[in-house]
């Protein structure tokens, strides 16, 4: 931001005051002499004041050689942000979580073994029998819509974890941008605010020098004293929150000393806001979180035909093959008496078959569990209808926010131009003795207050438009890049 210093020169000596000599004196003994007002702390603020000025304006023009600009520290924002990444670690188990439901309908295949010993003692029988068999059991569902909808539910969550992804990344893109522009504008206040006590300190100096030699009041001095503390507590608080903005920029992008580039000069932004609003809000529908709510409500569908597939028979493939081996010794008890066992040798077992189930009556919960479905059906689709009400009416009301801004903008700026103006007009009719030093003074702070407002109004306008596309569900990493255009390199 362009920083004007003024020089002011002495009015030229009034006649003599109708005010009584000893009044006068009184006045001038409120303030130091001219010895002592040279070895005063203000004084040699004053002097130093020009130097001091350039050492901040060449400290920042340093510290911009090694800034970053909004597409990195969003890139490395992508990269670090707590919140983005677990939103892309929950889209990523999503899939696997399909890949779950999806094993319904794949074949079911174990491996079975297993190694028995029975013995039995009864009257006139004693045997032992062990045998060790091992094989292989399938099961292939033919026919099951419970499990049908729950796959297409789990298809269902991809999609809202892609939508939550979407989200977060466009919420990431307007934090980022937040942040990034929060911190230009604390810069540019504390540099409005070093100005301002710079030029004030200026013309308290000149104030004192006037009332020394008698072509001023007290009154003049003490104004501007008022107003230079007024600066110093300013220039205090915008240093604090420029730190502050910093310490938020560097958490959010994992880096320290972060410095963003300016805005190229000289400053001018292009229209914003292309199409009307109806053309905004239409796109809007198609939103992340507007999409998330149809997703649940097309899983809440689902859900009633799993409740209504209670009634429905399953069909199911079962087959199974094994190999063993047995061994079986004892005596048993026969019409010729005890005869002795002793036999041995391999098993073989196989099994298909189809098999078919259908309930016939469960008590009720199939048609209670219908009736439950349908009303959380109907929650869902009215969750939806909010959400995209909702989505039109913050498309609508960014659409006018940024509207209003830009206005503001030009406003400012024809501001800016009539302050200046103002100021040095002001300054010239303190000089031929027909304005006071308050009139300067307060020239001064409505032009500073003006271009410090103008340079928020215009960052405002860059995060506001983002914000727009956002409400809309149209904002992507692409329009990051257009306003990292506007950026100086």
């Amino acid at each position: 931001m362009a920083i004007h210093g003024f020089i002011h020169r002495p009015r030229p000596s009034p006649q003599p005051s109708p005010r009584g000599r000893g009044s006068e004196d009184l006045e001038r003994g409120a303030v130091q002499s001219p010895s002592s007002a040279a070895n005063h702390p203000t004084s040699r603020f004053t002097r130093l004041a020009p130097l001091a000025l350039g050492i901040v304006l060449a400290f920042g023009a340093a510290s911009a050689a090694r800034a970053q600009s909004l597409n990195e520290l969003y890139e490395a924002a992508r990269a670090f942000d707590a919140s983005y990444l677990a939103a892309r670690a929950l889209a990523d188990s999503a899939v696997y979580k399909a890949e779950q439901a999806h094993g319904l309908r794949r074949p079911n295949v174990s491996l079975n073994a297993s190694v028995n010993r029975t013995g039995s003692d009864l009257p006139g029988s004693d045997t032992t029998n062990k045998s060790s068999t091992a094989g292989i059991a399938g099961l292939q569902t033919l026919f099951n819509r419970a499990n049908d909808a729950i796959i297409a539910q789990a298809d269902k969550g991809i999609e809202g974890a892609k939508a939550d992804v979407e989200a977060a990344e466009q919420d990431l893109i307007v934090r980022v941008a937040q942040a990034y522009f929060d911190v230009l504008a604390s810069q540019d206040a504390l540099t409005t605010a070093t100005a301002s006590k710079v030029a004030i300190a200026e013309q308290l100096a000149s104030a004192k020098r006037n009332f020394e030699v008698g072509t001023a009041t007290i009154t003049d001095t003490r104004e501007a004293q008022a107003r230079y503390d007024l600066a110093t507590a300013t220039e205090l608080f915008a240093q604090n929150d420029l730190l502050t903005k910093r310490i938020a920029l560097d958490t959010l992008v994992g880096r320290t000393g972060v410095m963003p580039h300016p805005l190229a000069g000289p400053v001018t932004l292009a229209p914003l806001l292309p199409g009307t609003v109806d053309e905004w809000v239409g796109p809007s529908d198609q939103a992340p979180n507007v999409r998330k709510f149809r997703l649940a409500y097309d899983v809440a569908k689902l859900e009633t035909d799993k409740a209504r597939a209670g009634n429905l028979p399953t069909v199911e493939l079962a087959g199974s093959y094994g190999k063993g081996h047995g061994n079986t010794t004892g005596t048993t008890l026969s019409a010729l008496g005890p005869t002795p066992i002793d036999s041995s040798g391999p098993t073989t077992q196989s099994n298909i078959g189809v098999t078919l189930k259908l309930p016939l009556y469960t008590g009720g919960a199939v048609q209670n569990r219908v009736k439950e479905t349908l009303l959380l059906e109907d929650q869902s689709r009215n969750n939806l209808e909010a959400a995209r009400r909702a989505a039109a009416q913050s498309t609508r009301q960014a659409y006018f926010s940024l509207e209003s801004l830009q206005a503001q903008v030009k406003a400012l700026e024809a501001a800016e131009s009539s302050s200046l103006l103002a100021l040095e007009a002001t300054q010239l009719g303190y000089k031929v003795g027909v304005r006071v030093n308050l009139d300067v003074l307060n020239a001064q702070t409505q032009l500073y207050t003006t271009r410090r407002d103008l340079a928020k109004a215009r960052y405002d306008v860059l995060v506001n438009s983002l914000k727009l596309r956002q409400a809309a569900g149209t904002l992507t990493s692409e329009d990051v890049l257009k306003v990292n255009q506007l950026l100086a390199k």
